[in-house]
């Protein structure tokens, strides 16, 4: 039970940020957002109905496609989202705008989306039809949510332009840009999983460091020097965005002379490092 109300704060939370990125700075200076939103937005000005009426119609059919690929949880969690969604903007939208600045209301705005529809897709819904699209297209491609949606969302953006004018098109296309690098720090959250690669000849002093200082399982990994043939001892381990500065404390302060490689990781599975599955 606490599971469950936890996850419906979390996305009545990001449907707030949301619809405060739309009707707070977005709509108000006709930039607009992407996916089915966008298109919503821009029926609900040609047409004068509620966009908040438009949002809820025409995500319902991606929602029956979640229900079917995903699982119920998923359009449970997106159908109330997007009910939230439409309540919020509605409740929104006689409130003037927080700035006239096309630029500020384009960063702040792009932020507040991508803060709102990052959060509910961490915590297993959706926000948008093209949302559900992307994550069921990220299980087979090697593209993250954020840069799937940017992909749907070039084509529909560009459409503001005949909508509104050019420059809010193009200012619409900056928006989700922002909203996209911030939708995949927010789902990869703080804690994103990379991979650390040390040679050096004090292998066990630093193995044991790492250990005992962050908490993390070494493997160590028989290597050979293809210039030398000189055997050398590889260390591998998985840590976090947060434990990187200090694992290279760690190595300098042991072995200044040590090679470190670091890289983002994907998905972590197994072992004693596990992410909890939103899904």
């Amino acid at each position: 039970m606490f599971e469950i109300i936890q996850r419906g704060a979390v996305i009545t939370v990001g449907s707030l940020l949301m619809a405060t990125g739309l009707e707070i700075f977005l709509v108000p200076n006709h930039v607009i957002d992407g996916g089915i939103t966008g298109i919503s937005i821009m029926l609900s000005h040609i047409t004068g109905v509620s966009l908040g009426l438009f949002i809820f119609l025409l995500n319902l059919p991606f929602v029956y496609i979640g229900y079917k690929q995903i699982g119920k949880t998923f359009a449970l969690s997106t159908i109330f989202g997007i009910f939230m969604l439409s309540i919020f903007t509605a409740y929104f939208h006689p409130i003037p705008a927080f700035t006239d600045d096309i630029l500020l209301a384009t960063i702040f705005g792009g932020m507040a989306l991508g803060s709102g529809i990052g959060l509910v897709i961490r915590y297993g819904g959706a926000l948008d039809g093209t949302e559900i699209l992307a994550i069921l297209i990220n299980k087979k491609v090697p593209f993250s949510v954020g840069e799937i949606v940017m992909f749907f969302n070039v084509f529909i953006l560009s459409t503001a332009g005949f909508v509104f004018s050019w420059d809010r098109a193009m200012y619409s296309i900056l928006a989700y840009v922002i909203a996209s690098k911030t939708i995949d720090t927010v789902v990869a959250g703080l804690d994103e999983s990379k991979s650390a690669w040390i040679i050096s000849d004090h292998f066990q002093e630093i193995g044991d460091a790492i250990n005992a200082r962050l908490g993390r399982g070494v493997t160590f990994l028989n290597g050979e020097g293809a210039y030398t043939g000189d055997g050398k001892k590889v260390i591998f381990c998985i840590i976090t965005r947060l434990e990187e500065a200090k694992l290279k404390g760690i190595v300098e302060e042991l072995d200044p002379n040590a090679f470190l490689a670091v890289g983002d990781i994907t998905e972590v599975r197994g072992g004693r490092f596990k992410k909890r599955d939103i899904h």
